[in-house]
């Protein structure tokens, strides 16, 4: 499942602002991957102040960073239309220009990964793969208002 680490520097970011780049960043995957977007889990960071520095001299300027981890099988295309959505939208979101929304997307094969604790399928097979949820997880989703 994606994992996106979100870390803002200079730039702090209110809970709605969260909750809308939670939103684009869980549609972008979804919308360029094809894998449902209950995969899609995003956690917030930020840098303290003056812990940023660019090109060796400290940084004031508001910066987004998105950081996916993401199961490798998706084409080239795939992967420049989610970097492009994730810079679009999650700037938008933040209030900030294109140009300091940064985003790095790395592929893990799904062997090496468990979630829910197990392997995670290859890319296209997340419906059998599901099926193995007990019931009390689909109920923790459920609760969640999680659609799985």
């Amino acid at each position: 499942m994606p994992t996106y680490t979100v870390r803002t520097a200079n730039l702090a970011l209110s809970e709605a602002q969260r909750q809308r780049i939670a939103t684009a960043i869980t549609e972008a995957h979804s919308g360029n991957t094809g894998a449902p977007g209950y995969f899609a889990q995003v956690f917030f960071e930020a840098a303290a102040p003056g812990t940023h520095f660019i090109g060796g001299r400290p940084n004031a300027i508001p910066h987004v960073f998105v950081h996916g981890l993401i199961r490798a099988g998706r084409t080239a295309e795939q992967k420049r239309g989610l970097i492009e959505a994730l810079c679009t939208r999650v700037g938008t979101a933040a209030g900030i220009g294109h140009e300091d929304v940064w985003v790095y997307v790395q592929d893990i094969l799904a062997d090496q990964m468990i979630e829910f604790g197990r392997i995670l399928p290859e890319p296209g097979r997340e419906a059998a793969w599901r099926q193995g949820f007990s019931p009390e997880k689909i109920g923790d989703f459920q609760r969640a208002g999680v659609a799985v």
